[in-house]
């Protein structure tokens, strides 16, 4: 249930992101934003944590930092695997993960979903 409600959750923010940012990225209905959320999760489960491993040299030299750039590839490969879902430009997806990731930390530390 509780992931289920995560979904949900992640689903709403993308599309008020989407809403509030027309010009950096692209939702086409909730359909999309769900499945969006879907595989938004399975590539932070699967994809991420390869991605750190290889980038690690990198990512102690900018003391994280690098950390932003992997979270917007993550969001890049997402609008390339799912229909209905475009990101403009590598900006706007390091954009769109970072008020993402501020947005759910928010909602999910309000509603006590927090990890």
């Amino acid at each position: 249930m509780k992931l289920l409600i995560r979904i949900l959750i992640t689903s709403l923010l993308v599309m008020t992101i989407t809403n509030f940012f027309p010009s950096i990225a692209y939702v086409n209905g909730f359909k999309s934003a769900i499945i969006v959320a879907i595989v938004l999760g399975l590539l932070n489960l699967f994809v991420k944590p390869i991605l750190v491993i290889f980038t690690l040299p990198v990512t102690v030299f900018t003391l994280g930092l690098f950390l932003l750039v992997i979270n917007a590839a993550i969001i890049a490969l997402c609008s390339k695997l799912v229909d209905g879902f475009s990101i403009n430009g590598f900006f706007g997806a390091l954009f769109f993960s970072i008020i993402l990731s501020v947005l759910q930390s928010i909602v999910f530390k309000i509603s006590g979903e927090s990890k």
